[in-house]
């Protein structure tokens, strides 16, 4: 005996409105000959099963077409520096792509980008022969320098410079118990810091708008203004990072450059005054940023270790 339908009466009111000819959505009656979209709530009068093209479209609809919101912004954020942000903050939104939403895409993108390339990690030299060798227990030494921190097990002996104590003890118990262990948590560490790449840029991303606003404090513009240009900033930032992946040397010195000028002439856009005024309020805010990264990454690196 076949099983009944699955129905309910809310169910069962939208299959008896289209019985009589009303809207299936709002209900409205509908005139003849049918239309193709209900004059109350503009829905589609011939419902049936969802095709693949449907999903395809609701997937890309405006958002992809060539007049669609994407393209529209990406030739402003990529052409016009820092005209993205003047028209928003102006109130023209809604033919854009809204900030966040394109920083969210963007970066996902370069994500992607990074995991496939393989080739990005805080520690690197973790494949040289030596610590290949003291992994398999035939040397019982394996250091790591990075920017004056010394970490790792010497003859045996754990050896842990340039961090405070606590820190050290709690690498030592979860960490570094021996070579094997030490050197395998460091990969693990690279690995986790590479998936985790987006959540520490969204860590950074406000204390960047922190440091745009500190720079530009006479403009007297709320935090949220930064906060945009932050979002854009970063989303120009990571197409430039994605286009630095490909196989040619002289596009990583192009992109910085590239990075470095982009920034500049955005930030004289969007903040106004004199070229010397933006020279010396981007070296300052090159130098915080800097700052920040400086603390953030060892940090989110520390935690990915002891996870």
């Amino acid at each position: 005996m076949p099983a009944e339908p699955l129905t309910s009466p809310a169910l069962r009111a939208i299959q008896a409105a289209a019985a009589e000819g009303r809207c299936t959505n709002c209900e409205s009656p509908l005139p003849c000959p049918r239309p193709a979209f209900c004059s109350a709530c503009g829905q589609e009068t011939r419902i049936g099963s969802p095709t693949v093209a449907e999903f395809v479209q609701q997937f890309g609809g405006a958002y992809f077409s060539t007049e669609g919101a994407l393209w529209r912004t990406l030739k402003l954020l990529l052409l016009q520096p820092g005209e993205l942000t003047r028209q928003y903050l102006a109130g023209r939104r809604k033919h854009h792509v809204l900030p966040l939403r394109l920083y969210l895409s963007i970066s996902l993108v370069l994500l992607i980008v990074v995991q496939l390339a393989g080739n990005v990690s805080v520690v690197k030299g973790l494949d040289r022969p030596d610590l290949a060798a003291a992994e398999k227990g035939s040397v019982p030494t394996a250091v790591l320098e990075v920017q004056g921190l010394k970490m790792g097990i010497r003859d045996g002996v754990y050896l842990c410079e340039g961090l405070p104590r606590l820190l050290c003890q709690a690498v030592r118990e979860r960490a570094a118990t021996d070579t094997r262990t030490f050197l395998s948590r460091l990969r693990t560490a690279n690995e986790r810091m590479v998936s985790h790449f987006g959540a520490v840029m969204f860590v950074l991303l406000p204390l960047f708008a922190g440091c745009l606003r500190l720079v530009h404090l006479r403009r007297g513009m709320p935090y949220t203004e930064h906060l945009v240009f932050a979002l854009h900033l970063h989303s120009f930032w990571f197409v430039v990072l994605v286009l630095m992946h490909l196989p040619w040397q002289p596009l990583v010195w192009i992109g910085f450059a590239t990075m470095a000028g982009y920034t500049l002439l955005a930030g004289r856009r969007v903040y106004g005054g004199k070229w010397l005024q933006q020279l010396l309020g981007g070296t300052a805010l090159t130098l915080m940023y800097m700052a920040l990264l400086g603390l953030t990454v060892p940090l989110a690196w520390l935690l990915a270790l002891l996870a």
